[in-house]
């Protein structure tokens, strides 16, 4: 059984979530196939594709266009497939900020008519050597205001790594963890 893992990335961390998925679908015993929606020229076939695992991060307030309009674009294809789709942000890494977080997430998946079977929303990163003057003074006096992070102290994690192996087993498994995250990420 294959399990399609389709992402993009802004600042390399969703790759990097992406890569790790990949790890535990092959420990459970199954193919994988990573696709970075970025750099799609072709279409991908998903006729030996059992699972989907969709994900990609928000900033400034949508997922990227490319991951979208893969979404859109084969909406009828990945929704005959169990799918999960992760959104990944600095906002779901704060109590104060997942209800804005799952905003986004309803968002794109109003935009795109994607009916997945289960969410999750998966903190990110913090990466200010990528940023210029004007985002990192906006992450540090609007994402993060009132924190005690400050971006100049370098790449920070809040991805939970735990969290998230366990979704992906859930989902993977079929036993309802992950379907727990969606009305958490969906209500």
């Amino acid at each position: 059984m294959t399990v399609l893992i389709a992402f993009a990335t802004v600042e390399g961390q969703t790759a990097k979530i992406a890569r790790f998925i990949g790890d535990i679908v092959k420990e459970a015993g199954f193919n994988t196939r990573l696709i970075n929606t970025d750099e799609m020229h072709d279409h991908v076939s998903l006729d030996d594709v059992a699972k989907v695992i969709l994900l990609a991060p928000v900033h400034e307030r949508r997922h990227p266009e490319s991951f979208e309009a893969y979404v859109a674009s084969n909406r009828d294809a990945l929704m005959k497939r169990k799918s999960l789709v992760l959104s990944v942000g600095l906002k779901a890494a704060f109590a104060s900020g997942r209800e804005e977080a799952r905003d986004y997430l309803k968002e794109m998946l109003m935009r795109t008519g994607m009916e997945p079977n289960a969410t999750a929303l998966i903190a990110g990163a913090v990466r200010p050597e990528s940023y210029g003057y004007f985002e990192r003074e906006i992450l540090k006096h609007v994402v993060l205001l009132g924190r005690k992070i400050d971006p100049r102290d370098g790449a920070r994690e809040f991805t939970d790594w735990d969290e998230l192996t366990s979704i992906v087993i859930d989902f993977l498994g079929g036993n309802g963890r992950a379907n727990q995250h969606q009305s958490q990420a969906i209500s």
